[in-house]
């Protein structure tokens, strides 16, 4: 229990440091907020009274304090203001692509937990030679291509040359299998060595040595001795790494039109819509702490050593 609230209290301090910095960020942002409301609604040479009526509607004269005060309060109960491009409030236009966005990261992950196993169980089984050499090989390319760059290959090959699939996804399962490849391909690599090199670490431990002198074979050793040892870091990083699938897949939903948080975000950007880019850089940092929240606690339970650890 004394774990779980030390956990807990160090994720809302990371959650408070995180509003502080997220609000300061629109507060300095170059610019009249209330001209950029104005231009974001077509109002291009925006009247001194027009630009006035929209600082008295939002209240950017209030002290800065006073404003942090009413945004974090407003942000706790999911209120993350309007958007001043489509006039709707900011929750609203995320909950209504955030399915598509979680849809998109779920395959994502699917593939990534997959191929990790596959390229580190692996590279750890045949450490030293050619697997191994093989494996890195590929988790290498996959780290060295960028995404956008492997979603427009996939696109011209798969879709537009051999007429699998379409263009411009629907946000549904049945579009779902190239934009998560692409996703996938850059928490592969790292999934991959991290539990490559764990597995191998294991592989001294003096446990598997007697299981080894037992007679246990090689699939037994790798399942029943050496992939438990090995489980507290890789999950670590596949927990962090769902995070980052969520937050950082704004490109590749771009790439291929996926109708989600991320594509849409890339919008506002264009369009200098700071509520819709603030609150998905909070969104991002929460999923970042709730992971890494809900992590700590597993690995504690399934490593008895971390518990006190930090």
């Amino acid at each position: 229990m004394r774990t779980v609230l030390r956990r807990l209290g160090q994720a809302l301090l990371t959650l408070a440091g995180a509003a502080v910095l997220v609000f300061g960020m629109l507060a300095v942002t170059p610019g009249d907020p209330a001209q950029r409301v104005l231009q974001a609604r077509g109002v291009l040479e925006p009247t001194p009274a027009a630009v006035a009526a929209v600082r008295a509607e939002l209240r950017l004269n209030d002290p800065l304090p006073v404003r942090f005060g009413r945004w974090a309060g407003d942000a706790v109960r999911g209120d993350l203001g309007v958007s001043w491009r489509t006039g709707r409030p900011v929750a609203a236009e995320f909950a209504q692509r955030l399915p598509a966005t979680l849809r998109l990261t779920v395959a994502a992950l699917g593939i990534a937990v997959v191929a990790a196993l596959a390229l580190g169980t692996t590279a750890a089984l045949g450490a030293g030679r050619w697997p191994d050499t093989v494996s890195r090989v590929v988790a290498l390319v996959l780290l060295v291509v960028p995404g956008f760059v492997l979603g427009v290959v996939l696109l011209d090959l798969v879709v537009v040359r051999a007429g699998l699939g379409r263009v411009i996804a629907d946000g549904g399962w049945g579009t779902v299998l190239l934009p998560a490849l692409v996703l996938a391909t850059g928490s592969v690599p790292v999934w991959s060595r991290v539990l490559r090199t764990s597995l191998v670490e294991a592989g001294g431990a003096v446990h598997v040595t007697v299981a080894r002198a037992r007679g246990a074979g090689p699939l037994r050793v790798l399942l029943v001795h050496r992939l438990p040892h090995a489980l507290a870091p890789f999950l670590t990083m596949v927990g962090l790494g769902t995070a980052a699938l969520i937050g950082g897949a704004s490109i590749v939903e771009s790439v291929f039109t996926w109708p989600g948080v991320g594509r849409f975000t890339v919008e506002a950007i264009t369009a200098r819509d700071m509520p819709v880019i603030v609150g998905f850089t909070l969104l991002a940092v929460v999923a970042y702490v709730v992971a890494s929240l809900i992590l700590d606690l597993v690995c504690a339970v399934i490593d008895p050593r971390l518990r006190g650890a930090r």
